[in-house]
């Protein structure tokens, strides 16, 4: 899911002869700059939802720690 308006021209076979058109991305795809930032978003609302805290002082790391054992994922 994109926040920002991002648009692309269309590819090849997908336009007439003279045809000028762009289409909006509503989702992002791999090669985006806003790409890596998405997924890392969507990964920290799952890692969320299962039970992880996220570091104050590093956002890359993840904690879960319960009466079992304790466990970190650095991203």
């Amino acid at each position: 899911d994109i926040l920002e308006e991002v648009y692309m021209c269309l590819p090849q076979g997908f336009i007439r002869q003279g045809e000028n058109k762009v289409c909006r991305l509503k989702k992002s795809i791999y090669g985006l700059k806003q790409s890596s930032r998405n997924w890392f978003f969507k990964l920290t609302e799952t890692l969320k939802q299962l039970g992880f805290s996220q570091s104050k002082a590093d956002y890359s790391l993840f904690a879960h720690i319960t009466s079992q054992g304790s466990t970190f994922i650095i991203v």
